[in-house]
């Protein structure tokens, strides 16, 4: 009768060593799992941070153009002013059409320049508001490679 007493115990032990280990599984599991939820909590804010400098960006560089813009409407004006204004003083229409060729040359190359001044400023305003998000998405890529791992 003897071995009937030491069966429940060993089987009693059994169950404690299993119901330990998965307890500790679990706790392990959670606490990875805690990490895990730590982890891309953070590289959410970090995300929204580099969204957020990323449209800084964008609006500084549309205010930026917006000026470009208005003084160039500006100076335009103010040299079809002056081109009209000698217009009016011409004496004769072979001064009248060089006067005019010469106005519609200089209107002609600033509008190229302009373009080409703006395409510019718009390239580097476009690079300038990638670079958070992709030095962002670097970072991103390289930290959830390490929580996969």
């Amino acid at each position: 009768m003897a071995t009937k007493t030491e069966t429940p115990f060993v089987g009693a032990d059994q169950f404690k060593n299993a119901f330990g280990d998965i307890n500790e599984r679990t706790k392990t599991a959670f606490e990875k799992g805690s990490r895990l939820v730590e982890e891309f909590a953070d590289l959410t804010r970090g995300n929204v941070e580099a969204i957020v400098a990323s449209s800084k960006v964008a609006a500084k560089g549309v205010e930026t153009l917006s000026q470009e813009a208005a003084e160039f409407g500006r100076k335009s004006f103010e040299d079809a002013s002056a081109a009209f204004k000698n217009f009016a003083e011409v004496k004769t229409a072979t001064d009248f059409f060089k006067l005019q060729s010469d106005y519609a040359r200089s209107a002609f190359d600033a509008a190229v320049a302009e373009s080409a001044k703006v395409s510019e400023a718009v390239l580097k305003i476009a690079g300038d508001v990638a670079e958070p998000i992709t030095s962002r998405y670097s970072v991103a890529a390289e930290r959830v490679k390490t929580l996969a791992a």
